[in-house]
């Protein structure tokens, strides 16, 4: 696979995702005197009858998953199957292989009745360029060292580019489509989002209002509905389903989506290093033209070179089906579900 070029030329490109002048003065957001400050209810049940959309976010990894398949089991108990649209945000070729397919794949045997795809303009890695490009000129000009151009835990501006950005454009798109309401459309927007993924998420709100993303049109209530699960409950949900699962997972990932995510741990950008060493060149290549570490005192090269020294050592070899499930919820429930899918191979 050929590298990237590293640094875009073309000013077309790059006007995708900065200005040559300065960004005008931010101004202050007002949000509209119809919004509410707090959700009404916080009953499952409530929010999906009270929703004019419910709208699940398909990232094709365990937890957005297993929060896909519950709260579609919860619509359907309901009577109200037919509100429900899943969206994936495709990330182009940062993606792991066949996410969004998969993503698709659970939505028709979940019979949601609507799947969206999103995607943004440019991937992670012309957006860095185009980053780096902008702060560089914006150093010089100052007199100061350059900006990170990569996205951090600090600075998360890929998931608002990415993702955020694109399906609030879908939002757009839905509440003109119930214009005919007359009244602001009511959006519950499903996150698969759980406490046990870090601190900092252990801290939102099941379930909010969503101010910001907000208007005088449409009402966005954020509902995390898996927040409070456990990787057993996870994997038991997702068991139970009998949806596919993201073979990653087998590989050894503990997260998906993005195949190197700069919030990853080692030994997953490691195996994604592994599986993918042309990406993997890839980043490295960016590393270098905008002369700073794709994560911070882990270097891409530095993940490479482990990657290659563990292949040496012994090949990556595709592990059995049910590898990842199994070390959640037991073999004789993996085997179930193995049988279920039509996977002969024992976990």
């Amino acid at each position: 696979m050929p590298l990237l070029t590293p640094i875009p030329t073309d000013t077309h490109q790059l006007s995708l995702f900065c200005d040559d002048d300065s960004p005008p003065p931010k101004r202050e957001r007002r949000i509209h005197p119809s919004v509410p400050y707090a959700p009404s209810t916080t009953d499952p049940v409530r929010l999906i009858t009270d929703a004019d959309w419910v709208l699940l976010n398909s990232s094709g990894g365990k937890d957005s998953q297993a929060m896909k398949s519950h709260v579609v089991s919860l619509a359907a108990a309901a009577g109200a199957l037919h509100k429900v649209v899943v969206v994936h945000a495709d990330l182009s070729d940062i993606e792991w292989e066949d996410t969004a397919s998969l993503a698709r794949e659970q939505a028709f045997m979940l019979n949601v009745p609507r799947f969206e795809i999103v995607q943004a303009q440019g991937d992670l890695l012309a957006r860095v360029a185009a980053r780096y490009a902008k702060l560089k000129a914006k150093a010089l000009a100052e007199g100061k060292p350059v900006a990170p151009a990569w996205p951090s835990a600090s600075a998360r501006w890929c998931t608002s580019d990415l993702k955020r950005g694109p399906i609030r454009r879908l939002m757009t798109r839905l509440t003109e489509e119930s214009r005919h309401l007359h009244r602001p459309v009511r959006i519950l927007n499903c996150l698969g989002q759980r406490a046990a993924e870090s601190p900092h998420r252990q801290k939102l709100a099941p379930v909010e209002i969503d101010r910001p993303a907000s208007n005088g049109k449409r009402h966005i209530t954020t509902w995390r509905p898996i927040h409070h699960w456990s990787d057993r409950a996870v994997w038991a949900e997702i068991a139970r389903s009998g949806l596919p699962y993201h073979e990653a997972y087998d590989w050894g990932m503990s997260r998906l989506s993005c195949s190197f995510c700069v919030l990853g741990c080692e030994s997953d950008l490691v195996i994604a290093a592994r599986r993918r060493p042309d990406k993997a060149a890839e980043y490295a290549a960016m590393e270098t033209s905008v002369e700073r570490d794709f994560k911070a005192k882990l270097s891409m090269r530095e993940i490479i070179a482990r990657a290659a020294a563990l292949e040496a050592e012994s090949p990556l070899v595709r592990p059995p089906h049910g590898t990842a499930m199994s070390r959640f919820v037991g073999k004789a429930v993996t085997r179930d579900y193995l049988a279920r899918r039509g996977l002969a191979t024992a976990a």
